[in-house]
């Protein structure tokens, strides 16, 4: 990023993690607290300026997108306070995932549940609705109980169950459409352990075992490697213990050299030469082997993840998943595609939140990537008709081509959360191109 500095104010080009998104905010601003979030709102209403806040930029839809105020959160860090008899910490809205799970396992808590990346801030991990894998444990989001929100006339707004409860139902999955995130409230718990067991396995086998597997493990998950039978697993339960983490060496062989540094030899090498995938899939997928592992959560459900990618995922009713994933990898074969990224499938317990994926309904997801570079237009299509035939939400902060009329359609609660937009931003300081697709005027 370049920019030219002025105070707390830059002005700058702004790009995501992908390089799919660029904004020419007309300025930057960085407050350091919530009294100067709420100087910056009125100050962009009173010159005609949109609004919007950025996390880290892990979104790959221009969600962030402006051509106003562009607010970041980097001097909003931090955790606030901890109450250990209700269970909860309150954390600044720019504090990096990964920075509060390393605070809170030094405090001997954690997340009941967590994604699988954890750069994104905690604003915009919650706000695009990241979510983890579980069979009773949700999305980070519905961790939340409670947050403050600077709306569009510069007032701050602190919701939860008991206070402006109406708010809080859509504020916990806002988009960005309902105010600025300060601050946020989470469960936490006491620090557990979790054992991990990765498992090659056949893919007509996890598809016969698939509700098997989801029943009888607290967190289950899967990869598919296109262009191959062949799927990895991996199947996460919390364990008395002791601790037993990867071996140094065997971990950075794993995580390091197979999943990112190989695997980024062999994207770069398809990418050039697409006819060399499948035989590279075919390798790929037999590199990893079995193993378990015992460890603090948050070395467990996360990893590093070093390969740029592009992203779309789909939730799906949970019941429909193994259908719709043998329609995709049918139409992979009889296509002249070549994927050189492994699809991920996950699953989420329905939970009670107005724009959550989850909303309503168990679910389980289908996530399809391609390397940063490749073309992914032919491939994110055939992909997003096979999940829209079955009734899929896409992922708010990740590409897809669904408008306000097929959400509104896909969400029974689409009206109550646009209602919630028109009392609280009537001029849609807060709005951007995508929201105008996505919720419409």
């Amino acid at each position: 990023m370049t920019g030219i500095r002025t105070g707390t104010t830059t002005r700058n080009t702004w790009r995501n993690w992908a390089g799919t998104v660029t904004a020419e905010p007309a300025r930057t601003v960085s407050p350091a607290s919530v009294a100067e979030v709420a100087a910056a709102v009125r100050a962009a209403a009173e010159d005609g300026l949109r609004v919007k806040a950025v996390g880290t930029g892990h979104s790959f839809t221009s969600t962030a997108a402006t051509d106003g105020v562009l607010i970041r959160p980097d001097l909003l860090t931090g955790i606030e306070r901890i109450d250990r008899a209700a269970g909860t910490v309150t954390v600044a809205a720019g504090t990096p995932l990964k920075r509060l799970n390393a605070a809170l396992a030094r405090e001997g808590l954690s997340l009941t549940n967590m994604g699988d990346i954890t750069e994104q801030t905690v604003a915009g991990a919650t706000s695009t609705g990241t979510h983890g894998t579980g069979r009773d444990s949700a999305s980070i989001a519905a961790q939340i109980r409670a947050l403050e929100l600077v709306t569009a006339d510069g007032s701050v707004l602190r919701c939860s169950a008991e206070e402006n409860p109406d708010v809080f139902a859509a504020a916990r999955i806002g988009l960005g459409a309902l105010g600025v995130v300060t601050a946020i409230t989470f469960a936490v718990e006491p620090v557990f352990l979790l054992t991990a067991r990765e498992e090659p396995m056949a893919f007509d086998r996890v598809m016969a075992e698939f509700d098997q597997h989801v029943a009888e493990n607290e967190h289950f998950e899967f990869y598919w490697f296109p262009h191959t039978g062949n799927c990895n697993t991996k199947r996460n339960n919390r364990s008395a213990g002791p601790a037993a983490p990867p071996g140094r060496i065997g971990g950075w062989i794993e995580d390091e050299l197979l999943s990112n540094g190989a695997f980024q030899v062999a994207c770069s090498l398809g990418r050039a030469v697409p006819a060399t995938i499948p035989a590279l899939a075919r390798v790929a997928s037999r590199a990893l082997s079995a193993r378990t592992y015992t460890d603090i959560p948050h070395k467990v459900f996360t990893s590093p993840r070093r390969v740029r990618f592009v992203e779309m995922e789909y939730a799906l009713p949970r019941e429909a998943v193994v259908g719709a994933l043998r329609e995709v990898k049918a139409m992979v074969e009889r296509s002249p595609l070549k994927i050189s990224f492994p699809a991920e499938i996950r699953t989420a317990p329905a939970d009670d939140i107005a724009l959550s994926t989850a909303s309503g309904r168990e679910t389980a997801y289908i996530a399809v990537h391609l390397y940063r570079g490749t073309p992914h237009r032919s491939y994110f299509t055939a992909v997003e008709r096979i999940m829209t035939a079955h009734g899929g939400r896409p992922h708010w902060g990740k590409i897809h081509t669904r408008d306000a009329a097929y959400l509104a359609e896909a969400y029974p609660r689409f009206g109550e959360f646009t209602a919630l937009r028109d009392r609280l931003d009537p001029d849609r300081l807060f709005g951007n191109d995508y929201l105008r697709r996505v919720l419409g005027d």
